[in-house]
């Protein structure tokens, strides 16, 4: 009987233990959970912080379906693995034996780098605990000020602004999103954010979370010098994969861990997915971590079914996210660069949501436009192909769009279209979609 075990309880490790117990019905499935909860959706946090659903809401697996599977939901932090011994080692002393290993630990917020990081009123919106946390915290504080420039922190001044909080969102440089978004596309989200009642500063970083006697915090310290009162920091400055047990170990790590195209690691029968694991990309043509749901569970039902003795290829997808922010939704397919025709940045810490493919964007791309009000498109051409696109407020392109860069299309007979823009691209490309890829 094989044992299999999987470190980390999220998208990808539960993907994975379903399609294991599927191919392997008698094998003996372990998933170590360093949260003490089933699994839940990351993504729906967003919701709870606004109080869309509830925390029960985003339980997306009871602890009865752990039984009906016959999956050991093992709860507990993973401190080391014993490669020879084959043992993943807990924190509390306990271990488990394996005779495949899934590394599907996901990734954590960083923390600020700077003093007062760990001062009491310092929120993250990074798991089930930590928006339970938030929500408490704003039902007294008065104002808070949010850093970071992706999702997450667009994420957590939604919130805090929902629930009354006096709300200071502090942006480094002076567009939203810039690793994203062009200047009409930030102008449009910050009409959203200002009318939800959420300052904005542009500019603007801190040096210093400070704190008073009690170990609370008080106030930030700008880096203009200035101080500014507030009860509260939330920061989300971006994830790092939690792989520390990895590290030591034959078990070959560079940001994550990295895999080849059956996302095996460089040791054999241990395998790693999800937002820990820096996998192959067919777009940058490098080893690149996403976090993002979608791939998530895509690379864990690869990974489950090769660690069930199937051969078979991980073929990463075009990275996709579609989120709500302020009511305005968003979809961001492919590579994106922020339409300012630089070489984009690929961040030491990738923010929540997100896939260092967006931030890549080489000089040969071009673009196309279109708005209608608050409704955009951009499009990111390469050549006779499509790369990349930026939905912002109505969605109706963006299945079309994401079918047509995921599978390459020759987009040549729409280039005409494409290059006048206007409203009557999407009529375009919806009508070249249905004839291509539906007929």
């Amino acid at each position: 009987m094989t044992r299999h075990v999987i470190i980390g309880n999220g998208a990808a490790g539960v993907t994975a233990a379903e399609e294991i117990r599927e191919r392997d019905p008698r094998g003996h499935v372990v998933v170590i959970s360093g949260e003490p909860y089933p699994m839940y959706s990351r993504p729906g946090l967003a919701y709870v912080v606004i109080d869309e659903v509830s925390d029960q809401q985003v339980i997306a697996r009871k602890p009865e379906w752990y039984s009906q599977e016959r999956i050991t939901l093992l709860f507990g932090k993973a401190a080391s693995i014993d490669i020879a011994a084959r043992y993943v080692h807990l924190e509390d002393g306990r271990a488990a034996h394996y005779d495949r290993l899934l590394i599907a630990s996901g990734a954590r917020a960083v923390p600020p780098p700077y003093p007062g990081a760990d001062l009491d009123g310092v929120l993250y919106l990074d798991t089930l605990d930590s928006a339970k946390q938030m929500l408490a915290k704003a039902k007294t504080a008065r104002r808070a000020v949010v850093i970071g420039g992706g999702i997450t922190a667009m994420e957590m001044a939604e919130g805090l602004a929902h629930h009354g909080v006096d709300t200071h969102y502090f942006v480094r440089k002076n567009t939203l999103w810039s690793t994203v978004f062009n200047e009409t596309e930030s102008k449009l989200l910050e009409q959203r954010i200002v009318g939800r009642g959420v300052t904005i500063h542009y500019n603007t970083e801190i040096t210093e979370i400070l704190g008073d006697a009690d170990g609370r915090v008080r106030g930030v310290r700008l880096n203009n010098g200035d101080d500014f009162r507030c009860d509260l920091v939330g920061a989300a400055i971006g994830v790092k994969p939690q792989i520390e047990f990895a590290r030591g170990t034959p078990i070959q790590v560079d940001r994550g861990i990295l895999v080849n195209d059956r996302l095996e690691t460089t040791v054999p029968d241990v395998y790693a997915a999800g937002d820990c694991a820096q996998v192959w990309d067919r777009w940058s043509q490098k080893h690149m971590l996403d976090v993002l749901w979608p791939t998530a569970i895509a690379a864990g039902r690869v990974a489950g079914a090769n660690m069930a003795g199937a051969h078979q290829t991980y073929m990463k997808g075009v990275p996709f996210n579609a989120c709500l922010l302020f009511g305005l939704h968003v979809t961001a397919i492919g590579q994106l660069g922020g339409g300012r025709g630089d070489d984009g940045e690929v961040l030491q810490h990738i923010d929540r949501g997100s896939s260092e493919v967006w931030a890549t964007r080489p000089q040969s791309y071009a673009s196309a436009w279109s708005q209608d009000g608050a409704n955009t498109v951009r499009l990111v051409l390469d050549g006779d192909r499509l790369a990349g696109a930026l939905i912002v407020g109505r969605q109706t392109l963006a299945d079309p769009l994401r079918d047509l860069i995921e599978h390459q299309t020759d987009i040549r007979p729409l280039l005409p279209h494409l290059r006048a823009g206007g409203a009557a691209m999407a009529e375009h490309i919806q009508q070249f979609w249905r004839n291509t890829i539906h007929s």
